[in-house]
């Protein structure tokens, strides 16, 4: 589909999914490298471990940039009912950060989860008349936010600690928006190799 038109699918492809955010993520081992004299040994770390405390973040973006984010305290379920609600205040940001897309169908993309195949989930995207794009069972590779967004934001995130969920919710929209919106357009033109 991006090959036939692609300036097209950019303007009207949009994707979501989800990923936990914990309050202490540890560095990456290539995050905690450090330089050593020739010869002598590194120093000692201890293994660091995720925080038990995390939010649920469900990153709804497109080419030029974050429409919407929900954060889900832990503890919750997305459930159908849930996700089908979220659609519906997803809509609502989507109709006005792009207004081109309230005359277009939105391509959209979702992985296959339950809760995203669901009987209400389903009535739900087909009530916003979106076109559901296909997605292959079993394959975070074709998805640009297990490929692209989410392992740039885990590498981010490395190092950090938050006391909050609040303060989480708010270093992570503040790192969205400080992104150029050049990042995001590269993240869905990668879809190209895949098509």
């Amino acid at each position: 589909m991006f090959s036939r038109n692609p300036d097209e699918f950019l303007r009207r492809f949009v994707t979501v999914d989800e990923t936990w955010i914990h309050h202490n993520t540890p560095e990456t081992k290539e995050q905690s490298k450090q330089w050593v004299a020739r010869g002598e040994r590194g120093p000692k770390k201890a293994k660091q471990i995720l925080s038990a405390n995390k939010v649920m973040a469900t990153v709804f973006w497109d080419a030029r940039g974050v429409i919407h984010i929900d954060y889900l305290e832990k503890g919750k379920t997305i459930t159908g009912e849930y996700y089908s609600k979220l659609l519906d205040r997803f809509d609502v940001y989507l109709k006005q950060k792009r207004p081109h897309l309230a005359k277009k169908k939105v391509l959209f993309h979702q992985d296959n989860a339950r809760v995203r195949t669901c009987l209400v989930t389903m009535a739900k995207v087909h009530e916003l008349r979106y076109e559901l794009l296909p997605h292959p069972a079993y394959s975070p590779d074709l998805a640009p936010c297990d490929y692209y967004l989410f392992p740039n934001l885990k590498k981010w995130l490395g190092g950090k600690r938050f006391e909050s969920n609040e303060e989480v919710i708010t270093e992570t929209n503040a790192y969205f928006e400080s992104l150029e919106k050049t990042y995001y357009l590269e993240g869905i033109k990668k879809l190209e190799m895949l098509d």
